[in-house]
């Protein structure tokens, strides 16, 4: 297959490492090359996580080029600000809308990215950006479901990450990953697969529009 760059992004404890984690474990059962490179801040709550996850690549270099990553994720505002320079032109940027203020910010002392700022960014880069909302996750049994494994099914069905690893892919994988919370972590992917497909076009692959949201 062709070589699929993916370059994830967030803040500790919001299980964005789990994405890949999954994407890599998918992409390896069906036979692809995967590597890996996850790296984490110092605190484990609210410290800078970010990994990069190359597929396909029987020869992969020591992470992604600027301009190089063919998908993006994020799970929080302002960092993904740091990882839009990797996404290529006609590229995609998945953001799961959360914010975490740093000290300075909530002091007053320092201003916060808007989304606005961000679709900036994403435009400038020639890529297209989808916005998750968090007030917009479905619950389950009364608490909304993973926010992680929901934004992993909207990618899956709204990118082109659906061509490398399928829904089925995926969500065997998940099935076997858990033995607790099978029945949440599979409302919150099926219903992140369903509200991403709008995304897709009748010919099967992604809009070609730079901004699309769920509220």
């Amino acid at each position: 297959m062709k070589g699929y760059d993916i370059y994830l992004v967030g803040v500790g404890g919001q299980g964005v490492l789990t994405i890949g984690e999954v994407i890599m474990s998918a992409a390896f059962r069906k036979g692809h090359a995967v590597s890996f490179y996850p790296t984490k801040g110092m605190a484990q709550r609210g410290g800078f996580v970010k990994a990069q996850l190359r597929i396909g690549r029987a020869s992969a270099g020591a992470g992604i080029p600027e301009k190089g990553a063919d998908l993006v994720i994020s799970t929080e505002v302002s960092e993904t600000l740091k990882a839009v320079r990797y996404v290529k032109a006609g590229g995609d940027v998945v953001l799961f809308a959360y914010v975490w203020a740093p000290t300075a910010v909530a002091l007053g002392k320092a201003p916060y990215p808007t989304l606005d700022d961000v679709a900036a960014q994403v435009r400038d880069a020639g890529a297209r950006l989808t916005v998750i909302e968090p007030a917009s996750l479905p619950e389950f049994e009364g608490a909304p479901v993973p926010d992680n494994i929901y934004t992993l099914g909207v990618a899956v069905a709204g990118t082109h990450l659906g061509e490398v690893v399928s829904a089925d892919d995926v969500e065997t994988f998940v099935k076997g990953r858990w033995t607790r919370g099978i029945e949440r972590n599979m409302c919150a992917l099926h219903a992140g697969l369903k509200a991403g497909a709008p995304a897709q076009a009748s010919g099967g692959t992604p809009r070609d529009r730079h901004a699309w949201a769920f509220h």
